[in-house]
């Protein structure tokens, strides 16, 4: 449940989080911490954000049993929160809906955002077109390239879609540019930060907008079973939807926390995403947590399939729940991701985006060590997972397609000319 009491004040979660920022963003900042106190606790406000919820973003998202999915998993039950169910197709609508109110609030007139797979950027764009607000999205080239869809999304919505070609030209570089921007226009821009990542008070505003994601996943399986589940599954980039799905659950012990980070070509190749598995601390954007970085100290390339967990940070909250051991987290590959794509599009007809696939992998992980120190399962004694499928798989199936080989070149056309079957496999590269 949104409450004011739900609020939990400061910069620091143990020694991680702060707001370690330039003196320029310092105002900006402050303005939007004291803003945001007063609205948490504005009823009026929560009535409108509720409403938002359940008459624009189609909340609550469905709880899903997926039991082809889990019919290999030696009696593992798996529930899957369907925030790709959500307007706009993934989790990023609660945050914005909730940030774009904010802003109206401050008096703004035109909201910035970064956006690494694209989803916080079509939800920044719709939240700004429903609200009359001005929209300028920040996306690195490499990711404008690989989420051309969501691009045009954006930009059918009415926003300004800016590519940045500075660095490694995704989420990081981004972020970066969405900042300097806001520095220079804050007399007119609100920034809406899209993960629980960057510099207080972004970590918890955006854990308190996406706890609604582990309040409904928690009260409907209790309505559907009688009981919590054994273990919560999530992606985790800067970990704004695995926040949401923990954050109802920390206070029982009972229930694991399992965060999937993106290992990329493999963990021990260096190509990974995988920045609490590295377990190096430093300060990026604001906030001190665990940081990919070079032996000099400076921030290292990321590399994922997924463009939203193409960042070599993770947010404070998350850093604090790795290092006190309330929360696991652990690394999956691009392959061990794109098979569990695959095996829930074909076993459920669900196309997940490839950032919830690392949690589908995950939780078939989970599932399986669980069965091999604790099974077999008596009937009704099932373990229950719940893993959140943050986002649906539109936006990524272009690349999937490239990855599986799919699309054109596999395409058979009825062509008398092939022969007594009359079917022949169109070559991707002849004119029809």
């Amino acid at each position: 449940m949104m409450t004011a009491e739900n609020f939990v004040p400061g910069p620091y979660f143990g020694n991680f989080g702060g707001r370690f920022v330039a003196e320029s963003l310092m105002g900006p900042l402050e303005e939007v911490e004291a803003a945001w106190k007063r609205l948490w606790r504005d009823k009026s406000f929560q009535h409108r954000l509720r409403d938002l919820f359940a008459n624009y973003a189609g909340r609550p998202s469905l709880l899903t049993e997926a039991p082809r999915f889990a019919a290999d998993l030696g009696g593992v039950r798996v529930f899957l929160k369907r925030e790709d169910l959500n307007h706009t197709g993934s989790h990023k609508i609660n945050n914005v809906l909730g940030q774009a109110l904010l802003t109206k609030e401050l008096g703004k007139t035109r909201v910035i955002a970064e956006t690494g797979a694209g989803q916080h950027g079509v939800a920044t764009a719709t939240a700004a077109a429903l609200l009359g607000l001005d929209c300028t999205i920040y996306m690195g080239r490499e990711d404008t390239e690989r989420q051309a869809l969501n691009v045009a999304r954006m930009q059918m919505l009415g926003a300004e879609v800016i590519a940045v070609t500075a660095g490694s030209a995704t989420l990081k570089d981004a972020i970066n540019e969405a900042f300097r921007d806001w520095v220079t226009n804050v007399e007119t821009t609100n920034y809406i930060f899209g993960t629980a990542a960057g510099p207080h008070p972004f970590p918890e505003l955006v854990r308190d907008l996406q706890r609604v994601i582990g309040d409904e996943a928690r009260a409907q399986l209790l309505a559907a079973e009688g009981r919590l589940p054994d273990v919560v599954v999530a992606c985790v980039g800067g970990g704004s939807n695995a926040i949401g799905s923990f954050t109802a659950f920390i206070d029982d012990p009972s229930v694991e926390l399992l965060g999937c980070e993106a290992a990329g070509d493999g963990f021990d190749t260096g190509r990974h995403a995988a920045s609490i598995t590295a377990d190096q601390v430093g300060v990026l954007h604001g906030a001190r947590t665990f940081v990919l970085q070079e032996r000099d100290g400076q921030t290292k390339a990321s590399h994922s399939i997924s463009a939203g967990l193409d960042y070599p940070g993770v947010g404070p909250e998350h850093a604090w729940l790795a290092r006190t051991g309330r929360a696991s987290y652990i690394p999956v590959s691009d392959a061990e991701a794109m098979d569990a794509f695959l095996l829930l599009s074909r076993t459920e007809g669900i196309i997940p985006a490839i950032e919830s696939s690392h949690a589908l992998a995950g939780v078939r992980a989970w599932a399986r060590a669980k069965v091999e120190a604790e099974g077999p399962f008596a009937p009704g004694e099932e373990p229950i997972a719940i893993v959140t499928v943050s986002g649906r798989g539109d936006k990524d199936v272009d690349t999937a397609s490239r990855w599986f080989g799919y699309g054109r070149a596999k395409l058979q056309v009825i062509d008398p000319s092939a022969g007594p079957s009359g079917v022949a496999v169109l070559d991707e590269n002849e004119e029809k």
